[in-house]
């Protein structure tokens, strides 16, 4: 297990830069791992919630916690993508965020990029996949920014 977590956290600082693997996998936690049939890593849980999955392209999706501890943990624009008022019930919704109503998102951005979506205040709405660039999203009046994958769910 001790290898799975030091490979689960070198996929996390590759991916969501330096601090990645240790805001997402603290050395001082237990995770809950599972497997494919063919022994891959799969689903990482701690207590109970899903911190993310490890696809078949290497990188993790990830789930609601994950989002969570990377807002926490990673700098103030890491990974983020920003909507107002008018996009919040949407996304809380489980609907995905276009990038008219984004109004602040990391320049680092990519497409395909795992990214949390939160409100204007701070608060953690969902996370889900970047469709756009970071600085795309807020060059453009249509299209989708973020395909939103798990929410907090509604307010």
């Amino acid at each position: 297990m001790a290898d799975d977590l030091d490979a689960l956290r070198t996929v996390a600082d590759y991916q969501f830069g330096p601090g990645g693997g240790t805001a997402l996998f603290p050395p001082e936690e237990e995770l809950s791992v599972t497997r494919t049939s063919s022994g891959r890593l799969r689903q990482i849980h701690v207590d109970g919630d899903r911190l993310g999955t490890y696809e078949q392209d290497g990188r993790l999706r990830l789930g609601i916690e994950g989002g969570r501890r990377l807002q926490q943990r990673l700098p103030s624009e890491g990974y983020r993508v920003v909507v107002g008022d008018e996009s919040e019930p949407f996304v809380r919704d489980g609907k995905n965020a276009f990038a008219k109503f984004v109004t602040r998102a990391d320049g680092a951005i990519r497409p395909r990029d795992e990214v949390i979506v939160e409100h204007e205040d701070g608060r953690l709405l969902a996370v889900g996949r970047a469709e756009l660039s970071g600085r795309g999203m807020l060059a453009f009046e249509t299209g989708m920014a973020v395909q939103v994958r798990d929410t907090v769910g509604p307010a």
